[in-house]
């Protein structure tokens, strides 16, 4: 082929001490008066101490006159002298329930609602429940409405209700066990706030797509391809969904074809998550990876893998909206010339109704391969890195079929933009409306399709006079081999790197010219 040069403890209940929970009553001390109504029987039989008499007490008889009372004989030196009455004996108090006098007893955290005012019977102490700390307070952290199940109502009607007040609230990520909760529970708690649902509609069709909040007023960043419905309009009416339930209107920013990239704005919206960008080109083959978005309207879902490879590289139909279709190398498109059946590398568009552009250009970027499950509709949505930050935005699935129609969904192979490439554009669409792309200025074609082929490499076969490549040197015959330190395989890998890097920007391309290796460095054209 060729192509023309031109991206969260639960407190230990506080039981009350054994001793006070559990002691008898006791007889008051020598000299202490006794209520009339003191059975004779609660009081021990103790004879009297020779040392210490007791005065003669009387009390008044029903008709007025004084009435004595036989003194109370004294206790052994050996028993007890009680303890006088305390503050929790009064107020119609039960022994042992110090500190209630005006409730229950404080807690360290959330608590059971409090049915009545009658205090519960002491509970046993119970075993440490410090392994739970995490757990609660990941619960804790976690708002919004239950994964693609209508918010509030699904997460309480279908998954059982709780009378704890940290799960009162609505849940975007169910945690029913808080005892076992792992990192990619973590993850999903962080970063499902940052994820919205895009539902796009027009007079051609509708359909749903994913993207990630840019910024707290409400800036999202997404595909072209789900603000365009694959290219079938460029005048969608947009309503977007965040994790906590609310719905708002939205207009496009500024959509980029060349790297499937758009910017879209929420109506009066505040107080959104932004999501956190990593640095893409410190990833790892085999560096975990989670996908979150809307597959097939199912919002908020949450997948894992890991990254399958780097700097791969696919061609794929452009999704440019009708009135800007002429998007590609010096303002024509990437002819698809090579004769083959229809790409394998189809959108993640939509409700698996496998919609596609009726596009005769294409359009090649770098991704990064991964095995987390993406289908239709997680288009547009984050793949984040096992600390919640974006390592990419999801943009395509491989198809086993090899066609278009009747899409299979996930196989395991799935692709991403690269963070950098992500963030570089959206910003540029949010500064001006549109973002620039490399144009290196020469044809090319895959080398090891060549007669005589040593290498594999993007062949030069011709040269624009007054391109980035002639005014570096470069010339026909010339294999690229690399791109500053991404290695080059093929046309489409060159096209794709050479379109990531902004208009005017500096690359090293290593090349190798009759058999010798060579650099070059380059100030790239910009893309019409």
């Amino acid at each position: 082929m060729s192509d023309t040069e031109g991206e969260r403890p639960e407190s230990v209940d506080a039981a009350a001490d054994s001793s006070a929970q559990n002691a008898s009553p006791t007889a008051p001390a020598a000299g202490t008066d006794v209520p009339a109504s003191t059975p004779a029987a609660a009081q021990p039989p103790v004879p009297p101490r020779p040392e210490a008499p007791v005065a003669p007490q009387s009390v008044a008889s029903p008709s007025g006159a004084a009435q004595p009372v036989p003194p109370r004989p004294p206790y052994p030196a050996a028993f007890p002298a009680p303890t006088p009455k305390g503050p929790q004996q009064y107020a119609g108090q039960t022994p042992g329930q110090a500190g209630q006098s005006f409730g229950p007893a404080a807690q360290t955290g959330p608590t059971l609602p409090i049915a009545d005012s009658t205090p519960a019977a002491p509970a046993a102490r119970k075993k440490s429940t410090a392994g739970r700390t995490v757990g609660l307070l990941l619960a804790a952290a976690i708002v919004g409405g239950a994964a693609g199940l209508g918010g509030t109502y699904a997460g309480t009607s279908l998954w059982g209700g709780t009378t704890e007040s940290a799960a009162s609230s609505p849940s975007v990520v169910t945690v029913n066990d808080t005892t076992n909760v792992n990192a990619v529970t973590g993850v999903a708690a962080k970063v499902v706030p940052s994820v919205v649902t895009i539902s796009a509609t027009s007079t051609s069709g509708a359909g749903t797509g994913s993207g990630v909040i840019l910024s707290d007023d409400g800036y999202v960043l997404t595909n072209t391809h789900v603000v365009t419905l694959d290219g079938q309009t460029s005048n969608p009416t947009l309503s977007v969904s965040t994790s906590d339930g609310k719905v708002y209107s939205a207009t496009v920013v500024g959509t980029d074809p060349t790297y499937d990239l758009a910017v879209i704005k929420l109506t009066d919206a505040s107080g959104l998550t932004p999501i956190e960008f990593a640095d893409s080109s410190n990833l790892n083959v085999g560096d975990n990876a989670i996908a979150i978005g809307a597959p097939l309207g199912l919002d908020n879902t949450v997948t894992t893998g890991i990254v399958s490879a780097l700097n791969r590289s696919i061609e794929i139909a452009s999704s440019a909206a009708p009135d800007d279709a002429s998007e590609g190398d010096s303002g024509q498109g990437d002819s698809n010339e090579n004769g083959q059946s229809e790409s394998p590398f189809q959108f993640d568009f939509g409700q698996g109704q496998g919609q596609t552009t009726q596009s005769s250009t294409t359009i090649k970027i770098s991704v990064i391969q991964t095995d987390a499950a993406i289908n239709p509709g997680n288009s547009g949505g984050a793949l984040v890195d096992d600390e919640g930050k974006l390592i990419g935005i999801n943009v395509a699935i491989a198809s086993s079929g090899g066609t278009s129609s009747g899409q299979s969904g996930n196989i395991g192979v799935g692709f991403s933009i690269p963070s950098n490439i992500a963030e570089r554009v959206a910003n540029e669409i949010i500064d001006s409306g549109s973002a620039t792309h490399g144009l290196l200025g020469a044809t090319v074609q895959d080398a090891a399709s060549m007669r005589g082929a040593t290498i594999e490499g993007a062949s030069i076969s011709e040269v624009s006079p007054d391109g980035a490549a002639a005014a570096a040197g470069l010339q026909s015959g010339d294999i690229v081999t690399r791109v500053g330190d991404v290695p080059i395989g093929d046309a489409i890998d060159l096209t794709a790197q050479v379109r990531a890097a902004a208009g005017g920007s500096d690359i090293t391309l290593t090349y190798v010219r009759d058999g010798e290796t060579r650099t070059a460095d380059v100030t790239l054209g910009t893309l019409q």
